[in-house]
Parts: structure tokens; C-alpha cells; sequence
């Protein structure tokens, strides 16, 4: 018998959903072959099968939480069509409550309970890394209430929504309110763990920085004019198209060596300075938005950048993106133009301290030596975290930034 274990889940991550299971027990298997899909707060992880035989058994249920190196199921050697086993039946640690296949025996008749006891707190069980987060606080399970995960149990992110919201806070706000009727044509339906997160985490944000945003305008007309004369050579020679964010993210990087504060971050009562950068893109999957890294930005070339765009790209629309490409950012850009946003304000990609928001690229009457001319003009934005980037620096930024577009030379001779 081979055991399905739940790989390493990567930085900061440290419990996953099962959320789809494509083979079921019984079924034969080919190893490496795709067994189950589990969701992170960070993206959709498909776990292979270890060897070849049949899925022997399930011991996470659709819905069960679980932690790295705890058991998914077995595998044992034969060609198919075993007695297939209920969920639950194989060893190792699920953190998670699964549902057995089989009816459970009836139980034992419970004892009548005092009248004034409490609502028991069992059904609101922390899963472990929760318990783990709430002992380090002194919380407990009655001050959280339901949790979000299956059977109301509580779950990591609820205990860090509820240290966002400290209890002084929660007694002042108005209690929330019970969930409401839903009316004809309507249908409810429970946030993915991704999309709970970037909710969670676009709030802390929120809350946690003090976030203030800066724009100026761009004139693209210099970029467009060398892109359209080099684009075709340099898709001969590299084999990727040139587009625009590799002009921003060398633009980012020459303002960032020059303001490193906007590519440092905050770390208890210490900043912490970066002599590298990072470079997160931002990108929209179909589950939602993830920011991949382009690691060690300041040492890629041009082609370099649009390469390895492209590829997380790809990758992010096939649902193959991996966890480590996604940690270790130091500054984000994201650009809402291609979606026809025409100006924004980004929120912070916390633990980082700016992100640079792109947007439509639109013709406009612009006042150039004392004339009017039709320019491809494009706003750009810069969300900061106020604490430690003075608005001086974050509107030198952008100036900078602008003045590497509007003069690409700029960025070939590092000036």
C-alpha cells in the first residue's frame, strides 16, 4: 500500500481544502497521474499519484482541511475494480472532518443536559493550525463563534480576522447581521478559499497601512513609436512579443533604486531595506486575481521580463502556476488597462509598501510647445504605505517613472 500525502503547501501557507477529488475509490490509477485538487489561500494545487494501482481508499472528504504531510488516501497494487474503502478508513493525521461513505452506527443516547448550560462549543472546534494560532493569542473558540470551515469549525482565517478586529473594536461595531432570505432568482454560494483570502487580505491592508495614492500622466507616444519599429525583430531574435510592462518594470526599477523605501517594509517598529527587487505582476485567473514574482527583477533584460511574463501568464490561466512563484515579492505592478480601466487606486500587496497601477492608454488633447496635439496619453498610480514613503518620494517616483516611458533611452543607458 502507497499513502497520498499532502506535499509541502509552500511559504506561509500552512493548511489546504481538499477541493475536488478526479478519481474515485476503486478506480485504477497511473503514477504521476492527477488524483485530487487541493485549494490554498494562494492557488489550486493538483497532488499526483505516488505509484500505479488502485485509489484503495479516501481519507479526505471533499471540504476536509488539511496540513502538509497529512494522509489523502492510499493506493494499493492491482489493476481496478477493488472493494473500494469509506472515506476515513486510511491512517495518518486529516485535519479536517471527513464524511464516511458508510452509514455510522447509531449512537448512544445522549444525557439530558442542565438547562442552563451553554451552547456547546464543540461544534465550532478550531482545525489545528487554527488552535495552534489562538493558543499564541490567548483566544478562545466562544469569543470566535462559527467558524468558516465545514461544520462551522474554525479556521485560520477566521481567528486572524478576528485579531484584525481586536474585541474593544467588535463590542463598539453593531452585531452582524444573520444571513438574509433570499429572494426569487438568487442563489448563495461560499467564497472559494482564494477568493476569502484576497478579501481578508486586501482589508488588513486596509486597516493595517496607512495607504495614500499619487498619480501623473504618461505619454506613451516615445514607447509605442520604438515597440512598433523593434517589435517584429525582437519576436524573430526572442520568440516572445514586446509589450509594455517590461518598459514599466525596468522604469520601476531604476525609481525604486533611487527610493528604497518604497521597496522596503515594515517588520514591528523596523523597516526593512531590500537590495533586490522582487518585481510582483499582477495577473487575473479564472479564481480570481494572483500576483506571480518575477524574481530578481534588476538583473532581467527586456526580453527576459516578457518571457517570464508570458510563461506566468500561461500558467496562471491553466491553473499551473506553482506556490513559491507567488512569495517573496518586494513591490507589485498591476495593470487594470487591460480591462479598459481608465484610473484606480491599487490597494497594497501587504507585506509590500507600493504598487504601481497602469491603466488604459487614451488619446487626448495635450498642450505641447505651445500647441495642441493628439496624445496617447496613459494616467499611472501609486498606492504607498504613508509610514515610511513621504509623499515626496512617492511623487518623485512616479516623475521618475514617467520620465523613463516618455524617454526609453533612458532605460538602455541607465540614466
Amino acid at each position: 500500500m502507497t499513502e497520498i500525502l499532502v506535499p509541502t503547501l509552500g511559504e506561509s501557507v500552512s493548511s489546504a481544502t481538499v477541493a475536488r477529488w478526479l478519481k474515485q475509490a476503486g478506480e485504477a490509477v497511473a503514477a504521476d497521474e492527477p488524483l485530487v485538487e487541493l485549494e490554498t489561500d494562494k492557488v489550486t494545487v493538483e497532488v499526483n499519484a505516488p505509484a500505479a494501482g488502485v485509489l484503495e481508499a479516501i481519507a479526505a472528504a471533499e471540504g476536509a482541511e488539511v496540513e502538509p504531510g497529512a494522509v489523502l488516501g492510499s493506493i494499493a497494487a492491482g489493476t481496478g475494480n477493488a472493494a473500494a474503502k469509506p472515506v476515513g478508513t486510511a491512517g495518518g493525521s486529516v485535519t479536517g472532518s471527513a464524511t464516511a461513505s458508510a452509514p455510522p452506527p447509531a449512537p448512544a443516547p445522549a444525557p439530558a443536559a442542565p438547562a442552563a448550560a451553554p451552547a456547546a462549543a464543540s461544534s465550532h472546534a478550531p482545525l489545528p493550525a487554527a488552535a495552534k494560532l489562538m493558543a499564541e493569542n490567548n483566544v478562545s473558540a466562544a469569543q470566535i463563534g462559527a467558524g468558516s470551515a465545514k461544520d462551522g469549525r474554525i479556521a485560520k482565517g477566521d481567528v486572524l480576522s478576528f485579531l484584525t478586529n481586536p474585541p474593544a473594536a467588535a463590542a463598539a461595531a453593531p452585531a452582524a447581521k444573520p444571513a438574509r432570505a433570499l429572494a426569487a432568482g438568487e442563489e448563495r454560494v461560499k467564497m472559494t478559499k482564494l477568493r476569502a483570502t484576497i478579501a481578508r487580505r486586501l482589508k488588513e491592508a486596509q486597516n493595517t497601512a496607512a495607504m495614500l495614492t499619487t498619480f501623473n500622466e504618461v505619454d506613451m507616444g516615445a514607447a509605442m513609436a520604438l515597440r512598433a519599429e523593434y517589435k517584429d525583430a525582437f519576436e524573430k531574435k526572442h520568440g516572445t512579443r514586446l509589450g509594455f510592462m517590461s518598459f514599466f518594470v525596468r522604469a520601476c526599477i531604476v525609481a525604486l533604486k533611487e527610493f528604497p523605501a518604497i521597496n522596503a517594509e515594515i517588520d514591528g517598529d523596523s523597516v526593512v531595506y531590500k537590495n533586490f527587487v522582487n518585481m510582483g505582476v499582477a495577473v487575473g485567473g479564472p479564481n480570481g486575481l494572483v500576483v506571480p514574482v518575477l524574481k530578481n527583477a534588476d538583473q532581467l533584460s527586456f526580453a527576459g521580463i516578457e518571457k517570464t511574463i508570458a510563461d506566468f501568464g500561461k500558467r496562471v490561466r491553466d491553473g499551473q502556476l506553482k506556490l513559491e512563484e507567488m512569495a517573496g515579492g518586494s513591490f507589485t505592478i498591476t495593470n487594470g488597462g487591460v480591462y479598459g480601466s481608465l484610473m484606480s487606486t491599487p490597494i497594497l500587496n501587504p507585506p509590500q509598501s507600493g504598487i504601481l497601477g497602469m491603466h488604459k492608454i487614451q488619446e487626448r488633447p495635450m498642450a505641447v510647445g505651445g500647441k495642441v496635439e493628439i496624445r496617447p496619453m496613459m494616467y499611472i498610480a501609486l498606492s504607498y504605505d504613508h509610514r515610511i514613503v513621504d509623499g515626496k518620494e512617492a511623487v518623485s517616483f512616479l516623475v521618475r517613472v514617467k520620465e523613463c516611458i516618455e524617454d526609453p533611452r533612458r532605460l538602455i543607458l541607465d540614466i
